[in-house]
């Protein structure tokens, strides 16, 4: 069973992604009239919070390695 802090932090992150995954899918699903800039700004925060719900998903079920799995690692291949 994990500790109390990681299964908090794991709700927390959920809880909160599923919020900003709500207004995006009142954008995209039904036809809410945003201007760009709050588009841009719903869009990286349901995108920093799906990736902060990942982590404490992957924290939860007890993988260790979460840059890998999450591509999170910095490859300097690409600026060659």
């Amino acid at each position: 069973m994990p500790d109390s802090e990681t299964v908090s932090e794991y709700r927390e992150a959920y809880e909160t992604w599923q919020k900003h995954l709500s207004g995006l899918h009142a954008f995209l699903l039904e036809g809410q009239r945003l201007d760009p800039i709050r588009i841009k700004g719903l869009l990286n925060r349901e995108a920093r919070s799906k990736r902060k719900y990942d982590q404490a998903r992957l924290k939860l079920l007890g993988i260790e390695d979460e840059g890998e799995i999450l591509g999170d690692d910095d490859d300097d291949d690409e600026e060659s």
